[in-house]
């Protein structure tokens, strides 16, 4: 990646800096995704990454040499909002694509300094293309999906190779307490799975619960996977100097599900209720929720 990054300064006459994070990287990154699965979460690193790292301290690196601004491959638009009075970040032209969603805890002082080129593209290989013209040896460079500290993806040989606690065997129970088999570990489960329980059925069942104190896994019944509200701890307000009582709001869960209507309502403690228009299936703690109005990004947090 660095070579890639220097290669292509070095055609275009860009000066090269790199910076070693990697200590940032692993206490704010890859600790917090352990801790968070510890804690029965299921966690976003991309998430913390963007706030910390990419819109954190490389901004704070780019003041330190003279920059403006800082550019990234987010599928993501900034730009003045008359409504709003500020540049907002709004929606891409990627469609499903688009990745306003993991950028939903960034500060909000940071979005008059952020460029988007990707703004208007709508496939990586228009982009591909480009560097082809340009002679950019990296045109080619296969896309990667996986989870960047874990190579092979395989989350949960990660988490037993650095020993994570307490999470031992245990039950599985139904939500009346009926105990229906045991567990291998509560980190080897997320919310709404299916497969891999071990348990038989008569209906299909499915994660809708993990009980750290008790170590038990809680299964039921696909109609027991809906909520019509939600708390969210961590907030982060991009547009507004804060969220209001009342305030509607679209609501993304996760990064591919669809948005939902929802009504935001203030706590105490940086904490908001989301109250859904309609219920929502397998909302997971752990995950981002970010809110929009129209195609603004407005703001999110995570999931408690």
């Amino acid at each position: 990646g660095i070579n890639d990054a220097k290669e292509v300064c070095n055609k275009l006459g860009i000066e090269h800096y790199v910076i070693d994070l990697k200590d940032i990287f692993k206490e704010r990154v890859i600790k917090k995704f352990i801790e968070e699965y510890q804690n029965c979460k299921t966690p976003n690193p991309c998430i913390y990454c963007n706030k910390y790292l990419k819109f954190g301290a490389m901004y704070d690196f780019a003041k330190k040499i003279g920059a403006n601004y800082i550019a990234t491959g987010h599928y993501a638009k900034v730009e003045y909002s008359p409504k709003y009075g500020k540049k907002v970040i709004r929606k891409s032209a990627a469609g499903k694509k688009d990745q306003t969603y993991v950028l939903c805890t960034i500060p909000s002082e940071i979005v008059d300094h952020i460029i988007f080129p990707l703004s208007n593209f709508t496939s990586k290989d228009e982009i591909r293309e480009i560097a082809k013209k340009n002679n950019l040896e990296i045109a080619q460079k296969p896309d990667s999906e996986d989870i960047c500290f874990i190579p092979d993806n395989d989350y949960i040989r990660f988490l037993d190779k650095n020993n994570i606690q307490g999470m031992k065997h245990g039950k599985i129970v139904d939500t009346s307490g009926v105990v229906l088999g045991k567990h291998q570990g509560l980190h080897r489960y997320t919310i709404g799975q299916r497969r891999g329980m071990g348990i038989s059925s008569t209906t299909p069942l499915y994660v809708i619960g993990l009980n750290k104190e008790k170590n038990q896994l809680i299964v039921g019944r696909q109609e027991e996977l809906y909520t019509d509200s939600v708390m969210v701890k961590e907030v982060n307000s991009i547009v507004f100097n804060r969220f209001t009582n009342g305030m509607k709001v679209s609501a993304k869960v996760r990064y591919l599900a669809p948005e939902e209507s929802a009504t935001l309502f203030v706590n105490e403690n940086n904490t908001l209720t989301v109250k859904f228009e309609k219920k929502v299936r397998a909302i997971t703690p752990g995950q981002a929720i970010a809110f929009y109005i129209d195609d603004v990004l407005v703001g999110g947090g995570i999931i408690a």
